[in-house]
């Protein structure tokens, strides 16, 4: 307040960013929303380290500034608004926010809260995120937020892509053991990260949840032919169901299936689920733009 006036802070260009495990994505807008450019670049999911999510942050931005043709501006004359997988883990964002390079707002939310604001329109609803990894999320009426899985590689993301690259690779490993026959996944998999042992290994050694996800593909080509590519399929739409009915039991909200993984595996969720499904209005990127559009034109 300033003389018993509201006083808004004014910025020259408001940022949204969309960042997980399988890149980032950024936008630049103007004060009033006129989008100018975008950009892209590598993972910036907070569990592949805080540093490297900022470098890779700030090349999309760049690139997004580049797009416009706009010469870099200070970063104190921009506001950016984050939706990062990760920033459900509190010391990573805490860690993420204290290293802020010097923007004139900064809001950081979890990349599930900014797709139920860009999927939603920030209106009430859910959204089940399935790609690289998979989280739920719900906006209540009364404007209160849950949040069903998100705890992140490879302990959670039950349903995501990394989480069928995983559990592929292992039956890769109990098939090169002897443990299990080799259908046409194991070969699938032994093919794309080595047919033998020591490959096998090391492969693994540095396999990231990127790397894990890239073999999603494998499990759905090989479903036709594989009891076991398609058991855990089941077992996916298995986990992405449970998600949709812990954060709306009720059904009483609207509810989008997100990512690459999610809408592959929506027509098989069940019927109760199904029928509240509605096509998302937009996504996360538009709902880190919601974010902080929202954040800075409201009064301090």
């Amino acid at each position: 307040m300033c003389g018993g006036i509201p006083r808004v802070l004014m910025f020259d260009y408001l940022i949204g960013v969309d960042g997980g495990g399988s890149g980032t994505r950024a936008c630049v807008a103007r004060r009033d929303g006129a989008l100018l450019g975008h950009g892209t670049a590598g993972p910036s999911a907070l569990g592949q380290g805080i540093d490297a999510a900022w470098l890779q942050v700030l090349a999309a931005i760049r690139q997004a500034f580049t797009a416009a043709r706009i010469g870099l501006p200070g970063w104190h004359q921009c506001a950016l608004g984050a939706g990062l997988s990760g920033v459900s883990n509190r010391p990573w964002h805490d860690q993420f926010v204290a290293t802020d390079p010097g923007f004139g707002r900064l809001l950081v939310e979890t990349d599930a809260f900014t797709t139920v604001l860009g999927a939603h329109q920030g209106r009430p609803g859910a959204v089940v995120a399935a790609g690289t990894g998979s989280v739920g999320e719900v906006l209540r009426s009364d404007r209160s937020r849950f949040s069903v899985g998100g705890w992140g590689f490879p302990v959670g993301d039950e349903g995501s892509g990394a989480w069928l690259g995983l559990r592929a690779v292992r039956l890769a490993q109990c098939a090169m053991d002897g443990r299990i026959n080799a259908g046409t996944l194991v070969h699938k998999v032994w093919q794309q990260c080595g047919a033998d042992r020591d490959t096998l290994q090391a492969w693994c050694d540095h396999a990231g949840q990127f790397a894990y996800a890239q073999l999603a593909i494998a499990v759905f080509d090989a479903e036709p032919s594989d009891p076991a590519a398609a058991h855990l399929l089941s077992r996916a739409v298995a986990s992405l169901d449970a998600m949709a009915l812990a954060l709306d039991p009720h059904g009483g909200l609207p509810l989008s299936i997100c990512g690459s993984i999610g809408r592959r595996l929506a027509p098989r969720l069940s019927p109760p689920v199904r029928s509240r499904i509605v096509e998302a209005a937009d996504d996360a990127l538009a709902g880190a733009m919601t974010l902080i559009r929202l954040a800075v034109n409201q009064p301090i």
